[in-house]
């Protein structure tokens, strides 16, 4: 069972339309809109942009809380 690095992160994945550059995107943005540091949010990026897209929706769901 993995836990969220950044539980306190939230984002509304309902309205994007699944390409893997808008979640980032959400993410990423999420994340800066919370004070998370850019070093983070890079570290977010590599990783999430490391793999296939079920890896990008993976990582994100590690990183994040993700609404649908």
């Amino acid at each position: 069972m993995s836990t969220i690095k950044y539980p306190t992160v939230y984002v509304d994945l309902y309205d994007i339309d699944g390409n893997a550059f808008a979640i980032m995107g959400a993410v990423t943005k999420a994340m800066r809109r919370e004070g998370i540091p850019q070093e983070e949010r890079d570290a977010y990026f590599k990783e999430a942009t490391s793999g296939d897209y079920n890896h990008l929706l993976v990582t994100t769901n590690n990183w994040v809380n993700v609404e649908l």
